[in-house]
């Protein structure tokens, strides 16, 4: 019977670099680097926040410049209840929660899958979700060019939760809006939808 490995790869010196960075964070805080439970942990920690940082290396635009088709669609198109998962810049410690996003095709439309692979792109950088949410607006709205674009995320932030003000069910909305999602009509239509429920 064969055993399960999984494979990763890595930037072994930038992997190596902030091992040891991780390593004398451990022993300021008074671990103990050689004892069994953390003896990997360094490690393990800097492979964790390349994966959680890894947005910084990918193009966006190019994700949805690889799957924009021409079509004459000229109704909403929502994505909702994406789920996101991101570090806050301040603290470094994670933010979570949702993303939903529209647009209003303007003769092409985007492979449905992108759109989360776009948050997502933008979700693993040290964000803000205010930043965030701007960031994923702007960039559908600069490369797919719609009649309108719509972004709402709405995250609990353990800087808050664990820390500070220690506010455990606090829970944090912020949007944008762009071309005809700006209208009262549209953008109502779009926030019924986001809240309504599939039977």
């Amino acid at each position: 019977m064969t055993s399960y490995k999984y494979f990763e790869e890595w930037d072994q010196p930038v992997t190596e670099d902030i091992q040891e960075s991780f390593e004398k964070i451990l022993e300021d805080i008074g671990e103990d680097v050689s004892r069994n439970g953390i003896v990997k942990t360094p490690e393990r920690a800097a492979k964790a926040i390349q994966f959680l940082t890894s947005g910084y290396i990918q193009d966006p635009a190019q994700i949805l410049q690889s799957a924009m088709f021409e079509e004459d669609y000229n109704d909403m198109v929502v994505v909702k209840d994406i789920e996101l998962y991101s570090l806050c810049e301040h603290h470094m410690l994670p933010f979570f929660g949702k993303a939903h996003v529209a647009y209003i095709p303007n003769g092409h439309i985007v492979g449905l899958s992108k759109i989360p692979r776009i948050v997502d792109v933008f979700a693993r950088r040290l964000q803000v979700q205010e930043r965030l949410t701007h960031d994923i607006l702007e960039c559908i709205n600069k490369t797919l060019k719609p009649k309108g674009v719509a972004v709402v995320i709405e995250a609990s932030h353990m800087c808050m939760m664990m820390r500070g003000v220690q506010k455990q069910n606090s829970v944090t909305t912020t949007s944008g809006f762009r071309g005809q999602f700006k209208e009262i009509e549209t953008r109502n239509e779009f926030m019924k939808l986001i809240s309504s429920k599939l039977s």
